[in-house]
């Protein structure tokens, strides 16, 4: 299974097009710039979302897009499948898995199966009506804070693994990246 940036996207404009629900068609441009989404990219979302019925476009000076139906009645999983197609947690789900030779003693089958499962079970019970609900979530006249990459990017931390050592690997006992000590290269 893989959730790309069209299903974080996506979901992030089905979610103001629900809190902005029954007042009216949101602009792509107004939805792109408040949550920094690439206008062209998320006019392709529209588009595939608008064709499996989950939003309707309304054109004129004050057009934009709206939800075909009350937000309560779309889930999380209609809009991820719409934009990314089935969930599957692996080659064994698909058709693919049932030409595979290991199939029948594949012992991390049934993990993938229960992955996707659980899943599919939280896509489904959250709707769009209650993501707009949660407490946390910004009100749509607050600005997005201004970040740039590098900020993001400083704030993610990532744990250094540790490196068993040799006792003979140089004068300060460390290894440098790339470096060979007895048929293992250090990363």
């Amino acid at each position: 299974m893989r959730l790309t940036a069209k299903s974080e996207y996506g979901l992030l404009a089905m979610i103001e097009l629900a809190c902005c629900y029954g007042q009216g068609p949101v602009s792509a441009r107004a939805i792109a710039e408040r949550r920094l989404i690439p206008a062209r990219f998320l006019e392709q979302l529209f588009a595939a979302l608008r064709r499996a019925d989950l939003v309707r476009a309304v054109r004129g000076a004050h057009g934009g897009f709206v939800l075909s139906r009350n937000p309560a009645e779309i889930t999380v999983l209609q809009v991820v499948e719409t934009l990314e197609g089935p969930l599957t947690a692996s080659v064994c789900d698909t058709d693919r898995g049932l030409e595979c030779e290991q199939a029948a003693t594949c012992a991390a089958a049934p993990v993938w199966v229960r992955a996707t499962s659980a899943l599919r079970e939280v896509f489904s019970s959250a709707t769009l009506a209650g993501l707009c609900e949660a407490p946390d979530r910004p009100s749509l006249d607050e600005p997005v804070p201004d970040r740039t990459v590098d900020e993001a990017v400083a704030s993610v931390t990532v744990p250094r693994p540790k490196i068993k050592g040799s006792s003979h690997s140089g004068s300060s006992g460390k290894r440098r990246l790339g470096e060979y000590r007895h048929g293992e290269r250090v990363l």
